[in-house]
């Protein structure tokens, strides 16, 4: 079970956008895309058949997934998160400064 999943609300640990919050878009592996984050110049050839046009694109890159924690609205900061294992089987991630579920 992945601790990071798309759509969740992280908070970036390390590189140039310390500090900065952005949700998750995708995983890939160990890679994560984040929404307004490792913002990059892309530099294209015009495709007519696509119909994308050149020049200077800005996008997300990846970044890796050791460098983000999850937002915790509770405490307003980022915490790692846990796995716990519940009687029936299902697994539930819960952060690990508090206990509480961040599925809820």
């Amino acid at each position: 079970m992945n601790r990071i999943k798309k759509g969740d609300r992280v908070v970036v640990t390390a590189g140039k956008d310390k500090g900065k919050q952005g949700d998750v878009v995708s995983v890939a592996g160990d890679r994560v895309v984040v929404s307004n984050i490792n913002i990059i110049k892309r530099h294209t050839k015009p495709n007519p058949q696509a119909g994308q046009p050149g020049g200077v694109i800005e996008r997300e890159a990846s970044i890796h997934i050791s460098n983000v924690m999850l937002f915790n609205p509770a405490s307003g900061k980022g915490e790692r998160i846990g796995i716990k294992k519940l009687e029936d089987g299902r697994k539930l991630r819960v952060f690990r400064s508090s206990g509480e579920a961040v599925d809820a």
